[in-house]
C-alpha cells in the first residue's frame, strides 16, 4: 500500500523549494523568495514551486479538539 518513497526514487528528481538549501530559480536563475504555506514564488520572474515539506508547519497549522457544549 505504501511506497516509502521507492516511487519517488524511480521517478528523479523534481523541482521543488528547499528550505535548507540555496534555491536558484528556474526561470531565472536568481535567488530570491517569497515564501507562502505551499509554495515559493520567486521575487523577481514569479515563477512558482511547491515547497519539498508544504503545509505542515506554523503557528495555527491544527486546532484543538473541543466537546460541543451541551444544552442544559
Amino acid at each position: 500500500m505504501y511506497d516509502f518513497g521507492l516511487r519517488q526514487a524511480l521517478s528523479g528528481y523534481r523541482i521543488a523549494y528547499r528550505p535548507q538549501e540555496t534555491n536558484h530559480c528556474p526561470g531565472c536563475g536568481k535567488s530570491h523568495w517569497m515564501i507562502g504555506r505551499l509554495t515559493a514564488e520567486c521575487a523577481f520572474c514569479g515563477t512558482a514551486l511547491p515547497l519539498i515539506a508544504g503545509g505542515a508547519s506554523g503557528n495555527g497549522v491544527t486546532r484543538p479538539r473541543t466537546a460541543p457544549a451541551l444544552a442544559a
